[in-house]
């Protein structure tokens, strides 16, 4: 009888209630400095990137998503943590002190985003660019929730698409590319058109395919469990690198003018069809993963997620040309910026089976809301920790009505300093909040309101005209703004010095 019994309970999971569906996957690809016009579904006409359209195709458009900050290391602590940049422990790009390379390292148990999944019993990689602390610090990726990491530590080595090594873990991984320097320029004279005058600023590893093989070999590993794979990709960052088969597809295809080198960054002849085709290539990386996933029966346990981490680069920095491919989409501003062009990015959103297959929407969502959206995707929401800035717009994901984001808050030390917040369609902008100390009379953190629905451009201030919507915002910029020592604004803390 007790066989028998045993026997009736086995088939319990088939017969009666149904088992606990497993947790989905989940996929999160960030590009570098991409910008929100810089892919076919959100209107690029110069390149293509079929794969990345095609999830789009297959799943939600954002129209309206904001990278947690301006520039790189404070919008992926914004991301993992949860915290918007008042709150966030890195506010700004700068180098690790004591440590030969990497940036400032976020505090230990900080990036609650990976530390929360790995207790779900996710399996977690970190593929790409990492920047929130050198290998042995507090913000090591293998201290801080990542059971896998290969890539970038550091995101200036990451300026070199052919470095002589990645991190594997925390070990160096060599490369069969020889060393050369960031800072090289042309001779004056020299032959620009001549593959020979860039040839020694490329190798034979393409740290973006290796990289990519990578994450293909995490998942494969990892496929009958689930998942957390966090792809931070380097591409379209400068410097324009790309190797010959992909830039082949370009060549010809624009009018250009060869960049000769500067500031950091790599020459190149013809820059124009170099950022087209990084940016192809990249979308190539996604179709494989994408082509991985279906190839091994997950596409319906598999969250893919696409954004960027800030917008594009100001014209012609580095060679890049944002104009010609309008990167920005016709927003003001650009990397570095709290004007839209800045920090409003692309994503797109497909779970199949789940996320309806074309959708958009136009709801207010951050970077900050990852951390709560995937939790509740993956039927963990208990588990979200306490104190966070996001919101779950996992709602709105499955197609359920949801309130509006009552504001979203950003501010940066950078570039002279800046707040910003937006409230509906409404949009208020403080900047040189601590402009160089040479600059003794130069008006400082002047409040400008824009309509959004109205100028999405941000051509007109109408803080003169809206007295009282100006208060109200700048009342919320006031109240999210806590003082950071290491990332003081000078008009907000009273700073003496510039960070």
């Amino acid at each position: 009888m007790k066989r028998i019994l045993f026997a009736l309970l086995a088939l319990l999971p088939l017969t009666g209630a149904p088992a606990a569906s497993p947790r989905p996957n989940i996929v999160f690809i960030l590009a570098d400095d991409l910008g929100y016009g810089d892919l076919g579904c959100y209107g690029q006409k110069k390149f293509r990137t079929p794969n990345i359209d095609r999830l789009a195709a297959e799943g939600m458009r954002f129209t309206a998503h904001y990278s947690g900050n301006n520039v790189c290391a404070p919008a992926r602590c914004v991301l993992m943590t949860g915290l918007h940049p008042g709150h966030a422990y890195v506010r700004d790009n700068r180098p690790a002190k004591g440590f030969s390379e990497g940036q400032t390292p976020v505090p230990s148990g900080a990036l609650r985003l990976p530390l929360t999944l790995q207790k779900l019993g996710y399996a977690t990689g970190a593929f790409g660019k990492w920047g929130l602390g050198p290998v042995g610090s507090t913000g090591d990726p293998l201290k801080q929730g990542i059971d896998r990491f290969f890539g970038f530590n550091c995101q200036a080595v990451a300026h070199n698409y052919y470095p002589t090594s990645l991190w594997n873990d925390a070990q160096p991984f060599p490369l069969r590319n020889a060393a050369f320097s960031a800072h090289q320029k042309l001779p004056a004279g020299a032959d620009t058109n001549a593959a020979a005058t860039y040839a020694a600023f490329t190798g034979s590893d393409y740290a973006p395919d290796v990289i990519g093989q990578q994450a293909l070999q995490f998942i494969r590993e990892h496929k009958d469990e689930p998942f957390f794979l966090f792809y931070p990709t380097t591409v379209p960052h400068l410097a324009l690198q790309v190797p010959e088969d992909s830039l082949k597809e370009y060549e010809g295809q624009f009018p250009e003018e060869p960049y000769p080198g500067g500031r950091g960054y790599l020459p190149h002849r013809t820059p124009r069809a170099a950022y087209a085709a990084m940016i192809t290539r990249l979308d190539r990386e996604v179709g494989r993963v994408a082509a991985l996933v279906k190839e091994l029966g997950l596409d319906e346990r598999t969250v893919f997620v696409f954004t960027s981490d800030n917008g594009p680069l100001y014209n012609k920095f580095g060679g890049t040309d944002t104009e010609f491919f309008n990167s920005a989409a016709g927003f003001r501003g650009r990397k570095g910026s709290f004007y839209e062009g800045g920090f409003r990015e692309p994503c797109i959103v497909r779970w199949k089976g789940r996320i309806a297959p074309g959708s958009t929407s136009d709801r207010v969502t951050g970077f900050e809301d990852w951390l709560p959206t995937l939790l509740e995707l993956a039927g963990a929401k208990d588990a979200t920790p306490a104190g966070l800035d996001g919101l779950s717009f996992a709602p709105t994901l499955l197609g359920r009505a949801q309130e509006p984001r009552p504001f979203l808050y950003r501010e940066s030390p950078g570039y002279t300093g800046q707040q910003c917040v937006r409230v509906g369609n409404w949009k208020a902008i403080r900047t040189n909040l601590h402009p160089p100390p040479r600059a003794k009379n130069q008006a400082t953190g002047a409040v400008e309101l824009y309509d959004l629905a109205n100028d999405p451009g941000e051509t007109t201030d109408v803080a003169a005209q809206h007295p009282d919507v100006v208060a109200k915002l700048t009342k919320i910029m006031k109240e999210q703004h806590v003082k950071s020592e290491l990332f003081p604004i000078r008009a907000l803390d009273g700073a003496t010095t510039p960070p």
